[in-house]
């Protein structure tokens, strides 16, 4: 991806500064009125996938937080323990604000409550059936998918140019800033507490088929049930020729994605230390859009 991550020959070190995972206590208001219906740059499969996703959120932070907490107290690397406390206040904080986010699209038409009503469910299983090792591995695997695609936001303009309203713009980037700081946290906690390369592939596959054919079929289903679609049907043709060149879909991101299986992998490969430098200081330095209101409600939290 151009520009928004370093393929590292030699696999880092990994990052073990507690400082790098850190909880932003943020809030994001979406006022009435003031939100187009496709309101990712007037795009409608986008803006339903966006919507999918955005759903999914709360109740998948919640298993991953639940999932990495588990083998909290069998963590001894002290430094890995702070950064698991920055990962599930991260987490805590990003459930919170897309439920905001998701009772706004609710409101606007977006079948949000639903699918968060089968996450919750779907999720629900996987606890109840899984080994714990598992549920960790599943965390682990989307950990990469999320992070991936946070750095392929924050490093590609092509990818923000959708962006163009200001209160969702700032929010998927704070998201997407942190999902690049904590991107290795669970994959360490796997691996400090087993490790099994044979379990984290198979996981791996099963989520990317799971992954893959829920966003292509949640985000046709709300195209289906958009009256919008059948009345201007030229707008939504558009919208998916779009995907052909989707940033989110190229080539490469396919290959970081399929690199998760890959002997020896760790998500440090992909080094976005200069990344996350660039838009903590864009969106939280001085002048930055969300300085003020970060330190207005109570700074860090670790």
């Amino acid at each position: 991806m151009r520009g928004s991550y370093e393929r590292c020959i030699r696999r880092p070190t990994p990052s073990r500064d507690p400082a790098r995972v850190q909880t932003r206590r943020i809030q994001f208001d979406y006022p009435a009125g003031q939100m187009p219906r496709y309101y990712m740059g007037g795009d409608p499969v986008m803006s339903h996938a966006v919507a999918l996703l955005s759903a999914l959120f709360p109740e998948g932070e919640d298993f991953f937080v639940r999932s990495v907490r588990a083998f909290r107290d069998r963590i001894e690397e002290p430094e890995l323990k702070k950064q698991v406390a920055g990962f599930i206040g991260q987490e805590a904080m990003h459930g919170r604000e897309h439920r905001n986010f998701n009772r706004r699209l609710q409101a606007m038409g977006y079948q949000t409550w639903l699918v968060d009503r089968l996450t919750k469910v779907g999720l629900g299983v996987a606890a109840r059936t899984l080994p714990k090792d598992a549920q960790l591995a599943i965390t682990a695997a989307l950990e990469h998918y999320t992070a991936t695609l946070a750095e392929v936001l924050l490093g590609q303009p092509e990818a923000r140019e959708l962006l163009d309203t200001e209160e969702i713009r700032s929010m998927l980037l704070w998201h997407a800033l942190e999902e690049s700081e904590h991107k290795a946290v669970a994959f360490d906690v796997y691996q400090a507490v087993s490790g099994k390369r044979w379990l984290r592939v198979v996981v791996m596959d099963a989520v990317t088929l799971g992954f893959v054919a829920l966003v292509f079929l949640g985000t046709t289903a709300g195209l289906l049930i958009d009256w919008r679609t059948y009345r201007y049907p030229r707008q939504a043709l558009r919208s998916l020729r779009r995907l052909r060149t989707s940033p989110f879909l190229q080539p490469d991101v396919v290959r970081r994605i399929r690199a998760y299986n890959r002997k020896g992998f760790h998500p440090d490969d992909y080094n976005a230390t200069a990344l996350v430098e660039e838009w903590s200081a864009n969106l939280f330095g001085d002048g930055g859009p969300l300085a003020d209101r970060f330190k207005g409600v109570g700074g860090v939290r670790n």
